[in-house]
């Protein structure tokens, strides 16, 4: 029994051809889907190197505005801007606050 050769039928060949299709077709996704996830990686690399650059950027222009208020202060005083008009208001000065406590402090004594 051994010896003897049995032939499938066309349709079991179909099946083993279909079955084979489908490995290759599988083996051919994996593939795909490797590639895709190493773009993705690298993708994902990208936006962080940017994230990292934007966050310097925004460190940036944090050092630009700390610096723009140190020159507007040292020229104007302290006080607060109106960025729609234009309309800076000074502060009151601390020593003439004080000086007029003090007035006040020496007209109640007397």
């Amino acid at each position: 029994m051994a010896d003897k050769k049995t032939k499938f039928t066309d349709e079991e060949l179909q099946e083993l051809r279909d079955l084979q299709t489908n490995y290759q077709q599988k083996v051919f996704d994996f593939g795909n889907l490797k590639v895709e996830k190493m773009l993705m990686e690298k993708r994902q690399l990208d936006l962080e190197d940017r994230e990292e650059s934007l966050q310097e950027e925004w460190e940036g222009v944090q050092e630009q505005e700390k610096e723009l208020v140190q020159k507007l202060t040292d020229k104007y005083g302290p006080g607060q801007l109106d960025p729609t008009t234009g309309v800076f208001t000074p502060s009151p000065e601390p020593e003439a606050a004080s000086e007029t406590e003090a007035a006040s402090k020496a007209k109640t004594s007397t």
